[in-house]
């Protein structure tokens, strides 16, 4: 763009009497007032807009506007929650307006343009692999410790609906999150260097056992798996996978060819793991040791 177009420009805003002043709404209403001075660099007489001003106020107005889309998820009931539609600024076409309307039109109005963003996890897809069960495992919990099995539903909730692509990798520690009390996470029983000790999120580790079992049982590959430094008593010896935040993960990846769901609850003192994927897969299960009586 060349400086005799720049000044026709700035002499056409000048005739024109074009507003410096411009409402960004939002569904009809005012979300923002921005100035033309304020994205102008300072070169006298020729509009030119400062990029990082600009962008910046992008990732402003896209962080206000913007909807994060819902996966599909299954009910305590196992009844389908249907998914729903998020969006994001369509930054493309909200700049073709801000040129337009501050340099050309004269227009003091920008009505946000969205563009739609879909889930990873529709209700057609949740109804397909909900169909057939492929792994399970189930472990038994103290409900008067009441600080651990707080720690143990949390984490089962966090785990719970994960669906996992084929090629992709689940990481314990990357869905469940860290651990914080600002969470609800209480201060439980933990091992520490082969010694009992507490730290909040106790219990924790009942439920990435339990995951293990249940990936394991349906033939998946474990990428990444560490016991505790000492026997824990609710899984058979050699069958756990101990977590810790800023030390070992648990991770596998799914290596069929459907997508897999996790499905995780915890019923009475039970800890229930299963996984399910669609009527076509085809999978290798693997036997496995019984959960302590």
């Amino acid at each position: 763009m060349n400086v005799s177009f720049l000044l026709g420009i700035l002499l056409l805003i000048q005739q024109l009497n074009i507003p410096d002043r411009l409402v960004i709404t939002s569904e009809g209403r005012p979300i923002a007032f921005i100035n033309r001075s304020d994205f102008l660099m300072p070169v006298p007489d020729i509009p030119i807009i400062e990029l990082g001003k600009y962008n910046k106020f992008l990732d402003q107005l896209d962080q206000n506007v913007s909807k994060e889309p819902k996966n599909a998820v299954l009910d305590k009931n196992g009844n389908i929650i249907p998914e729903e539609l998020g969006y994001k600024l369509y930054r493309r076409e909200f700049t073709k307006q801000f040129y337009t309307k501050f340099f050309i039109s004269g227009s003091d109005k920008i009505e946000v343009p969205r563009l739609l963003v879909y889930p990873r996890v529709d209700s057609e897809l949740l109804g397909n692999i909900q169909s057939k069960r492929i792994g399970r495992y189930i472990t038994s919990f103290n409900l008067s410790n009441k600080e651990r099995t707080n720690n143990i539903k949390l984490a089962t909730i966090a785990i719970n609906n994960t669906v996992l692509f084929p090629g992709e990798t689940f990481s314990f520690n990357k869905v469940v999150g860290k651990r914080t009390a600002g969470k609800g996470y209480l201060r439980a029983p933990v091992i520490i260097r082969g010694s009992f000790s507490e730290d909040i999120g106790g219990g924790i580790c009942q439920v990435s056992s339990t995951l293990f079992n249940a990936v394991d049982n349906a033939g998946l590959h474990i990428i990444q798996r560490f016991s505790h430094s000492r026997k824990v008593n609710y899984i058979p010896p050699g069958r756990d996978a101990t977590v810790s935040w800023y030390g070992p993960d648990f991770v596998f990846k799914n290596k069929y060819n459907q997508p897999i769901l996790i499905q995780a609850k915890t019923l009475g003192n039970k800890l229930i793991i299963k996984i399910y994927s669609s009527d076509v897969i085809e999978y290798r299960p693997k036997n496995i040791p019984s959960p302590p009586y």
